[in-house]
Formats: C-alpha cells, structure tokens, sequence
C-alpha cells in the first residue's frame, strides 16, 4: 500500500507540474510540448484515480494503465528535456515525470514478483 501512496503521490505532482507546463508553453510557440505535457496530466491523473478506487482493483487494468502512464512520461520527459535549459517549466516538467516512471516502475516490478 506504501508503494500505491507513493506511485498516486507521483502521479499528482507530474499532472500539476504538466498542466503548468502545458499552460505556459502556449504562450511560447511550443504547441508539440504543450500538447504532450496536456496528455500527461490527463493520463496521470486517471492513472492515480484507477490506484485510488481498491476495490475496484484489477491488476491487469491497472498494469496496462500503469505501463501507457510509463510511456507518456517517457516521451514527455523526452520532449520537455529538449527545453529544459531554456524554459524552467520544462525542466520541472522532466524531472517530475522521470521521477513518477522510476516509481511506477518500481512499484510494477514488485506487482509481478508477488503474483
């Protein structure tokens, strides 16, 4: 359950830090960063919702959602890491996301050893 805490914890920092991202770039002629910081914040968010919800747990759901969340923040960490030096939101954006893939994944890997 701590790792649950942990991983929805994760989740909500990368949808604000995303959101806030997303809402900048706009500003910015960012449109693909914007667009993929926005994806993450929606997946993120539903992600940490499905973790909330135990009783309507179903591993192979929430594995599936879990790995689509790990590939979002993959790929906007990617895009985020090629602003980074110049946009502080970026940069904050990236670090949340590869903060959250780290524990998601840790927390994965714990799910199929005690299957």
């Amino acid at each position: 359950m701590a790792m649950m805490q942990e991983c929805m914890e994760a989740c909500s920092a990368v949808s604000m830090c995303a959101t806030m991202c997303a809402d900048a770039d706009m500003g910015e002629g960012m449109g693909t960063c914007a667009a993929m910081c926005s994806n993450m914040a929606d997946v993120a968010t539903t992600t940490m919702r499905m973790m909330m919800r135990p009783t309507g747990y179903d591993r192979g759901v929430l594995t599936s959602m879990m790995t689509a969340c790990m590939t979002m923040g993959e790929a906007c960490a990617a895009e985020c890491r090629t602003h980074a030096e110049m946009s502080e939101h970026c940069r904050i954006c990236m670090m949340a996301c590869d903060a959250m893939v780290e524990v998601m994944g840790k927390m994965m890997s714990t799910m199929s050893t005690t299957s």
